[in-house]
């Protein structure tokens, strides 16, 4: 399954406490090993500012729940979706079945 993971910075109260999470982030992901069920197709972030966008597949909901949990100084939100050719696939049939129930 695919996944669009969005994450921004939590909101700190000072300078000196947004200075400190930024490099918190850096320590923490200096010596971590990302899962290696999850498949990065794309990562991004936005221009300045801390966060960004990733498009990830995955077998293992439960290694993006280890993720967001790792990096807790960002607040994320996992979107599952699908390729656009699959859901067309999937929206046809579904046309197709509602279709079919006025010819009944």
């Amino acid at each position: 399954m695919k996944y669009v993971v969005t994450w921004r910075e939590r909101p700190t109260g000072s300078v000196a406490e947004y200075e400190a999470a930024q490099k918190r982030v850096l320590d923490i992901s200096s010596g971590w090993e990302m899962p290696k069920s999850l498949e990065f197709h794309q990562f991004v972030v936005r221009l300045g500012e801390f966060g960004g966008y990733a498009v990830v597949e995955t077998d293992e909901p439960a290694d993006l729940e280890y993720l967001t949990t790792v990096y807790a100084g960002f607040s994320f939100t996992v979107e599952p979706v699908l390729d656009v050719m699959d859901a067309v696939a999937a929206e046809t049939r579904g046309i197709e079945y509602r279709e079919s129930l006025h010819t009944r």
